[in-house]
């Protein structure tokens, strides 16, 4: 641009000659409009050309995020200043019960919502539906893209949870396996090594089974539909699963196996009223110190060892599921996922933000914060670790190594599904024919899977 100065000095040089001064002027506006021209050429195009656009491609943005009450909503909305001041972006976050969210999210998607950007939803209780009627977007080649976020990074039993048809239809956030809780005390006094497999905790059960003292051997789920998530181990640890290439398989003899060994656990060394038993009432009975073993998911460990909830807080001891004929196959699952609206207005915003929350930095923070992550490098990490009891996270580790990617039917119609497979566990708690019970059962699931070809 020309030096204002300059044509100061250059006008009183020429003192009263018009033309002069018309020519000079002239000169001065032909320079202006060039380099006014110039100014404007390089203001155009790509928004990289200004060093703070291209840092924040997104800024200014907004997203709608739809996320349950959980801990770890809790953990992320305390991070998300951080991504806000490094996007631009700004995030605006509405929380809801896990049944609310469920019905709020189901009437917006059937709507066609295009307000919605991100999600919490749980991939085994109704990604099915929201992935088969188009209201998550695939995000396999997103998740490919960027190398230093990693998506190899993820557990192998978590990544399948959210893989539908070969499709990626979100990221894990929450983790959790069913491991085997037991009373380090009794078994130390009775001079019981931790079972290794589903005869020894059969045979250490028996043996510390003490009613007359309020002591039972085993305590677990057998209400209906609570009790298929964590029978489920036991299926597959038999060689078993719910159904296969398309047939039910809820009466073969790997199932009707693991049928057994759960009634039998609960039948004869169990405390009464197991039939209404979901989680609360077993951890209760754990709880009291009124049982030395129990099967049931990791996440709710700090149900045990906490003092003000727990008699037997400090006597809590963490081992992996046991081995059936099978092996130790224990379910590893990813509880909540984040989602991707296929709808969405915000495709690349808002995989920018669900890239951040699942990143090695942010799971790593939710973990210390006592939230189950999916990535492995955390797991091996010693920070990541360190908040959590050593013999809990060892088995952790080890549980991720063998398991299976869903602990219940993969159907849509869920509740009608596990009232089916859940029958020939009561059957088997209350001695009756679980053969005849799981023949029942796989005719009813038949039926679903039938339904929903």
């Amino acid at each position: 641009m020309p030096n204002i100065n300059i044509i100061k000095n250059s006008l009183k040089q020429v003192g009263g000659d018009t033309v002069k001064k018309h020519k000079l002027l002239k000169g001065v506006a032909m320079g202006l409009t060039l380099a006014m021209t110039l100014g404007l050429v390089s203001g155009c195009g790509t928004k990289t050309a200004t060093p703070a656009a291209a840092d924040k491609p997104f800024a200014g943005t907004q997203l709608r995020v739809v996320f349950a009450n959980h801990p770890w909503s809790d953990a992320i909305k305390a991070q998300l200043p951080e991504f806000e001041a490094k996007t631009g972006i700004k995030v605006n976050l509405e929380n809801f019960f896990e049944d609310q969210l469920t019905t709020k999210l189901t009437v917006e998607l059937t709507s066609g919502t295009t307000t919605i950007d991100a999600m919490m939803f749980r991939p085994l209780q109704e990604g099915k539906l929201f992935a088969k009627n188009g209201w998550l977007n695939d995000v396999s080649a997103m998740s490919q893209k960027d190398k230093t976020w990693d998506i190899s990074d993820f557990n192998k039993g978590a990544i399948g949870t959210v893989t539908m048809n070969d499709k990626l239809y979100g990221v894990p956030i929450v983790t959790e396996r069913e491991i085997l809780y037991y009373r380090k005390d009794i078994l130390e006094k009775n001079n019981i090594a931790v079972p290794k497999t589903l005869d020894e905790l059969l045979a250490a059960a028996k043996k510390v089974n003490d009613p007359s003292k309020k002591l039972y051997g085993f305590v677990g789920r057998g209400k209906l539909s609570p009790a298929v998530t964590q029978f489920s181990s036991f299926l597959y640890s038999e060689g078993g699963d719910f159904a296969k290439d398309g047939k039910a398989t809820l009466n073969t003899p790997e199932a009707i196996k693991a049928y057994q060994t759960y009634g039998d656990l609960q039948r004869l060394y169990g405390p009464p009223g197991t039939l209404n038993m979901a989680w609360p009432e077993a951890f209760a009975v754990f709880q009291q110190g009124q049982a030395a073993f129990l099967t049931d998911a990791d996440s709710l460990y700090t149900n045990l060892t906490d003092a003000k909830k727990s008699t037997v807080s400090d006597k809590v001891g963490f081992a992996p599921f046991p081995a059936g004929t099978a092996g130790s196959k224990p379910y590893n699952i990813t509880s909540w996922a984040l989602g991707l609206n296929a709808k969405s207005k915000n495709q690349d915003a808002t995989w920018e933000f669900i890239k951040w929350a699942t990143s090695k930095e942010q799971v790593l923070k939710m973990q210390q914060a006592g939230n189950p992550g999916a990535r492995e490098s955390v797991w091996n990490d010693p920070a990541g670790l360190k908040n959590f009891p050593a013999e809990y996270a060892a088995t952790v580790k080890e549980s991720m190594k063998t398991s299976v990617d869903h602990d219940r039917p993969l159907v849509i119609n869920i509740g009608p599904a596990r009232d089916a497979a859940g029958g020939p566990i009561q059957a088997g708690i209350q001695g009756k024919d679980v053969k005849a019970a799981a023949d029942t059962a796989n005719a009813a699931f038949q039926l679903i899977l039938d339904k929903e070809k």
